[in-house]
């Protein structure tokens, strides 16, 4: 039986829409992707070949993604990317998957960086470097370091770096802070993890099939953003931000923390869909002009 593009997408985005309770904008644009994808086309192509018959073994290919799909497997997993502040990033089943909300953090780290000016920027937790990537390529005149505790997490993230010409970027091993000595910097930023152990979330949707590790922290969620807190003066350099992505309900709790770390200039800004998402306060050091 053959099959046009246009039928083959609506009856993939309604078996999404009915299967995984997604609106209808969003199944479309999964169909769409999915279809894409296999055809190696882009949406514009897609849209003017609507009426084509689509090959028979084009057809077994999406039928097998989109059965993927509708066993819940995310997206970005199923065809190994993800685009994230204009990135297109590598992704893996040991990585978090960068979501938009996210580059809220970027937009903040980015403007207490002036385009012209030279420092340090430090990334915790970084995943596939879908932060440290964005900062780096926006501010090519940094020097970025991005840890992470996961070795595969480590080496997505570098071919990351590597395929999108990103050098100013360093990426190290490490649980948090471990594996500095005495480095400061101008701008620390992390999106750790921050559900709490028992959220009804983790057992639905796309955190299903994410790393768990990279999820939860503690009963309260704030186990990693406390440990943070708790050595971030160490490596912060006077005068530098300290930026935390976090649960749209934990703001009060990480301003709180802040504040008894010493940090000033708290603030919370809002994500896109309108939460409180991140957190930043300053470290309130001057560098001392005098000799002693």
């Amino acid at each position: 039986m053959s099959h046009s593009i246009r039928e083959t997408w609506l009856d993939a985005q309604k078996s999404i829409e009915d299967g995984l309770k997604l609106e209808a904008s969003e199944a479309k644009f999964e169909a769409q992707l999915l279809l894409k994808t296999v055809l190696h086309v882009n949406l514009a192509w897609l849209l003017a070949h609507e009426n084509d018959e689509l090959p028979t073994n084009i057809h077994v290919t999406f039928q097998a993604l989109l059965f993927r799909r509708l066993q819940g497997e995310p997206v970005a997993y199923i065809l190994g990317q993800r685009e994230f502040y204009g990135l297109n990033l590598i992704v893996t089943s040991d990585t978090l998957i960068p979501r938009p909300d996210t580059e809220t953090l970027v937009e903040a780290a980015l403007a207490k960086l002036p385009v012209n000016t030279h420092g340090t920027v430090l990334d915790l937790g970084t995943g596939t470097g879908a932060i440290a990537l964005a900062i780096a390529k926006n501010r090519p005149q940094l020097n970025v370091t991005a840890l992470d505790l996961s070795e595969s997490a480590l080496e997505i993230a570098k071919k990351n770096a590597a395929s999108l010409a990103i050098p100013n970027v360093k990426f190290l091993l490490s649980d948090w802070f471990y594996a500095l000595t005495d480095e400061k910097f101008n701008l620390i930023v992390s999106n750790p993890p921050y559900i709490e152990l028992n959220d009804s979330h983790l057992k639905q949707g796309d955190l299903r099939f994410e790393p768990i590790s990279a999820l939860v922290s503690g009963v309260d969620g704030l186990n990693d953003i406390r440990l943070i807190l708790d050595h971030c003066m160490v490596h912060l350099k006077p005068q530098g931000w300290l930026m935390l992505e976090h649960g749209y309900n934990q703001a009060l709790a990480v301003t709180d923390l802040m504040a008894e770390t010493g940090l000033i200039n708290i603030q919370t800004i809002r994500d896109l869909g309108g939460n409180h998402r991140i957190t930043i306060g300053k470290n309130p050091l001057i560098v001392s002009t005098h000799w002693d």
